[in-house]
């Protein structure tokens, strides 16, 4: 990952006292971090397009099994068995009558790359944050609304999820990996960054400034948040809130719900994404999860044609009302 850098050797001379056969060697400089190139306007160039897939199924908290590692000692052969058994669980899954045929995405399904066993980096467990007591009623309530309603889950397409509506995936879900669309772009102008993601299409468009720009009002909310970013040496930053309730990720509440995004061009091929959630009304606790970006011409930026091909959620309906009927 780190091929363009260059490390310095250097040898002490052998001095007149010491035996001819006897020389001196120092230590190996330390590698210098990865410099990125400058757009023409001086900010650091982080264009390009980029995919996760590498890290799907990649559990967002650390695994009990692993209980007690640090992300750091889980590598090597043990790395790649556990990459390896996430790849053949997930594709096995999607191995019956009623999915899509084999070759659809699980050909191009390959995890060998995966660089870590999990993402939560903060706290040291890898472990969410318990939640608040508001989080927990909030949570209790919509269950009891939701057994309470008197309707099933395909009534209407408004029983559906977001995602299954083609209507978003939501913020930070859109730039963490799934089975297949894990790719995004990033396109840079003077004072503004776009991220594209593949699923779905959305993209975020983030002004960039100095001095942080005021967000837009609190009447003003987004199933993908409303984001201002600024430079911190080398690495973006970007802060993002103004969510709407109905994509609130992991049913934060989106009053106070809050993100720090952390962009790191760490070699000419790899982002690494850094993302610090903040909530005081649904978790204890801010929490941080992290995983690389990999740019590469190998995952192509696919069209995503989601309401036109969407006969997964027209199906879903027909067979609810075909089971009304005794049919």
């Amino acid at each position: 990952m780190l091929s363009a850098l260059a490390f310095a050797l250097a040898w002490v001379p052998t001095f007149a006292q010491a035996p001819a056969s006897v020389s001196k060697q120092t230590p190996k400089a330390a590698a210098k971090p990865y410099s990125p190139p400058r757009t023409p306007w001086g900010d650091p160039d982080f264009q390009g397009n980029y995919t996760n897939l590498y890290e799907a199924g990649t559990p967002l908290e650390r695994p009990d099994q692993l209980a007690g590692r640090k992300l750091e000692d889980v590598k090597g052969p043990e790395l790649a068995a556990l990459k390896k058994a996430i790849q053949t669980r997930t594709i096995n899954q999607f191995e019956t009558p009623f999915d899509a045929p084999s070759n659809w995405w699980q050909d191009a399904f390959r995890l060998e790359g995966g660089s870590q066993a999990w993402f939560i980096v903060d706290p040291e467990d890898g472990k969410i944050p318990p939640l608040t007591p508001d989080a927990q009623a909030r949570d209790t309530a919509r269950t009891l609304a939701r057994q309470t309603s008197g309707r099933g889950p395909a009534d209407s397409y408004e029983d559906r999820s977001l995602y299954d509506r083609c209507l978003t995936r939501g913020f930070p879900t859109s730039g963490m990996p799934t089975i297949y669309g894990n790719s995004s772009r990033i396109v840079q102008g003077p004072g503004y960054v776009a991220i594209q993601y593949e699923m779905i299409h959305e993209t975020r468009i983030i002004p960039i400034d100095k001095e942080p720009r005021a967000h837009v009002g609190r009447a003003i909310q987004l199933d993908m948040g409303d984001p201002r970013g600024h430079w911190e040496g080398d690495t973006l930053v970007v802060e993002t809130s103004n969510f709407r309730a109905r994509s609130a990720y992991r049913t934060a509440n989106p009053d106070t719900l809050r993100f720090i995004e952390r962009f790191a061009r760490v070699a000419p091929d790899k982002v690494r994404w850094s993302v610090t959630v903040e909530d005081p009304r649904t978790w204890t606790r801010a929490w941080t999860f992290s995983l690389p970006l990999t740019m590469t011409d190998r995952e192509p930026f696919m069209l995503y044609e989601c309401h036109e091909g969407n006969y997964g959620l027209r199906n879903i309906l027909s067979a609810a009302r075909a089971q009304e009927a005794g049919q």
